[in-house]
C-alpha cells in the first residue's frame, strides 16, 4: 500500500508540480490512514487498496471527530483521500472509488486576517536603515505588501525579474505559474536603495569567496538566496521590537494588500491577478472582509446605527 502511496507523491511533484508542503501533507493523510486502518484490522488481512471500502473511510473520520478532530482538519484529510483514490481510479489500480460518496463535514467560513493601518505603519517602519540587513527587511516588507506576493514567491524572484522601469515583478506562483505583479513608490523606492547599496555588501562576501554571483533578489548575511523560514524570523523579530507580539503573519500582509484594494475600489478580477489565484471563489473571500469592516465603521459612527 506504501508504494503506491510513493507513486503518488512522485506524481504530485513530477505531473501537478506540487510545492513540497503539499506533498508532505498528503503523504501524511495517507500514511495515517493505512495505520488507522491495519490498526483496526479493517481489511480482513487483506494489505491493498481495493480491499479499502465505504465503511473503513467512515469509521476513519468518526474516529478523527471522537479524537477532537476540528471539522477543517477532517474535510482536508478527506480530500487527500479523494485525490489519492481519484489517482489510484486513473491508474487503474482500483475499480471503485470508496469516498465517492462521503460527504465532507460543514465547515464554517473563517474571514482572514489582516493587519490594521496603525500596525502596519509601525512595522513598515521598524527595520534601521543605517545597517545593510534593516535596508533589505524594509525592501522586503515593502515589497510583501505592495504586491500581495507569497513569501515562497519573495524567496524565489531573481534580481533579473525586476523592471525598475515599468514598477514590475514577475512572479513564479504555485504550480509553476508565472504572473506580473506592480510595485508602488515607496517599494520601488526602498527596492532601489536595498539593490544599490546593501544588496551589493551583502553578496561581495560571497563573491570573494569564489560562490559566483547570487541571482536572488533577497539574499541573506552571507550572500546567498533568502529561504522562507527567514522571512518569518525577521517578521517575529520586527513584532517584538514594535510590542506586537505575534499578531501578524507574513500571510496576513497578503490579506491586507487584498482588502485595501478592494476598499480601494479595484475590481474583483484585477485582485485575482494579482494575487495569483486560479479560482474566482478564492477571492470573493476578502469581499466579505471589507463588507465586515464597513459595518463596523458604520456600527461606530452612525447615530442611529
Amino acid at each position: 500500500m506504501l508504494q503506491h502511496i510513493d507513486n503518488f507523491t512522485n506524481y504530485l511533484v513530477q505531473v501537478r508540480n506540487a510545492s513540497p508542503h503539499t506533498v508532505r501533507s498528503y503523504s501524511r493523510d495517507l500514511i495515517q490512514f493505512v495505520d488507522f486502518v491495519e490498526e483496526h484490522r479493517l481489511l480482513a488481512g487483506r494489505s491493498e487498496w481495493g480491499a479499502v471500502d465505504y465503511l473503513c473511510v467512515r469509521r476513519y473520520l468518526g474516529d478523527m471527530s471522537k479524537r477532537g478532530y476540528s471539522r477543517r482538519s477532517v474535510s482536508r484529510k478527506l480530500s487527500s483521500l479523494k485525490s489519492f483514490f481519484k489517482y489510484l481510479l486513473r491508474q487503474e489500480v482500483i475499480e471503485v472509488s470508496p469516498v465517492a460518496h462521503v460527504r465532507a463535514p460543514k465547515v464554517e467560513g473563517r474571514l482572514p486576517r489582516m493587519v490594521s493601518n496603525s500596525d502596519l505603519e509601525a512595522l513598515l517602519n521598524a527595520p534601521h536603515l543605517d545597517e545593510p540587513l534593516g535596508v533589505r527587511d524594509r525592501a522586503i516588507l515593502e515589497t510583501l505588501y505592495a504586491t500581495g506576493i507569497r513569501v515562497s514567491e519573495l524567496v524565489g524572484i531573481d534580481l533579473a525579474d525586476v523592471d525598475f522601469v515599468r514598477g514590475e515583478v514577475r512572479v513564479l506562483g504555485k504550480g509553476d505559474r508565472e504572473r506580473i505583479v506592480l510595485l508602488g513608490e515607496l517599494a520601488l523606492e526602498a527596492l532601489g536603495q536595498y539593490v544599490s547599496g546593501a544588496r551589493v555588501t551583502l553578496t561581495a562576501e560571497a563573491q570573494s569567496a569564489k560562490v559566483g554571483p547570487e541571482e536572488a533578489l533577497f539574499v541573506n548575511r552571507f550572500g546567498g538566496r533568502l529561504e522562507a523560514r527567514s522571512v518569518g524570523r525577521m517578521l517575529t523579530k520586527y513584532l517584538n521590537q514594535c510590542g506586537l507580539g505575534e499578531r501578524i503573519t507574513p500571510h496576513m500582509l497578503r490579506h491586507t494588500f487584498a482588502t485595501h484594494l478592494l476598499e480601494g475600489g479595484a475590481d474583483l478580477r484585477t485582485v485575482q491577478e494579482l494575487l495569483g489565484h486560479r479560482s474566482l471563489s478564492s477571492t470573493q473571500i476578502y469581499t466579505h472582509v471589507s463588507r465586515e469592516r464597513l459595518k463596523k465603521v458604520y456600527d461606530r459612527t452612525h447615530p442611529r446605527a
